[in-house]
């Protein structure tokens, strides 16, 4: 009885934590005003719903507002910041896989490749995440766009009024009523049948377009965040 009260509990937490988070990010974002870049060159292929989301982990909160409903799935870390992102995508449609691209992160491709395809949806992946390094991409997004066949979608965002915590990601947390902009870069295919060379050329070249769109954004609101 105690056990199971207790899983009541922390059930109830993790579902006040979503409701509030997805509030906080809805009423944020909500007093913004918006600009989009590159949308025009990508529309196809979000249309689709087969493609896979590509930011870095500083820039995952505008995900959470512009995408919300779009039943991405989505790997989350196993850790307790994890655990409240976690709840925060699932209150807004997104299915999240728990693990990493890193630590166990076989085992989280395997499940977020089971999700994909179960039904037609986008995935996305914070490609230096959840432990960095910062801004530097690793190779489990290459995998699972080879083995789904899907393009790999650049995005990020920034805005003129920013909070930058002092996190290994350098998260960033827009003010309201702030200017914001987001940026779709160039979609990236990887060949089924790509060897490891190809694979770490898709690598660094996912890598060299996150980073050009991500360094556009800010210095668009003049921030070099270093």
């Amino acid at each position: 009885m105690f056990e199971k009260n207790k899983k009541n509990i922390i059930e109830l937490k993790g579902s006040l934590t979503g409701f509030l988070g997805n509030l906080f990010i809805n009423s944020l974002f909500f007093t913004t005003k918006i600009e989009t870049v590159g949308y025009s060159s990508v529309s196809s292929v979000l249309s689709s719903k087969k493609f896979i989301f590509a930011l870095w982990h500083s820039r995952i909160l505008f995900m959470c507002y512009i995408h919300k409903k779009s039943e991405c799935a989505i790997i989350v870390s196993s850790s307790k910041d994890g655990e409240i992102i976690s709840r925060i995508l699932q209150r807004q449609g997104n299915q999240t896989v728990r693990g990493s691209t890193s630590r166990g992160g076989v085992r989280a491709l395997a499940g977020l490749i089971r999700v994909l395809k179960q039904k037609t949806r986008p995935g996305a992946i914070t490609p230096d995440g959840p432990r960095g390094p910062r801004f530097q991409c690793k190779g489990g997004i290459i995998t699972l766009a080879k083995k789904m066949g899907y393009p790999i979608v650049p995005l990020t965002y920034s805005a003129r009024k920013i909070k930058i915590f002092n996190s290994w990601d350098k998260f960033i947390l827009p003010y309201p009523f702030t200017r914001c902009r987001i940026v779709y870069g160039k979609p990236l295919y990887v060949e089924p049948k790509a060897d490891k060379k190809q694979e770490n050329i898709c690598r660094k070249a996912l890598e060299d377009e996150l980073n050009r769109i991500t360094k556009e954004a800010d210095l668009h609101f003049n921030h070099k965040i270093t």
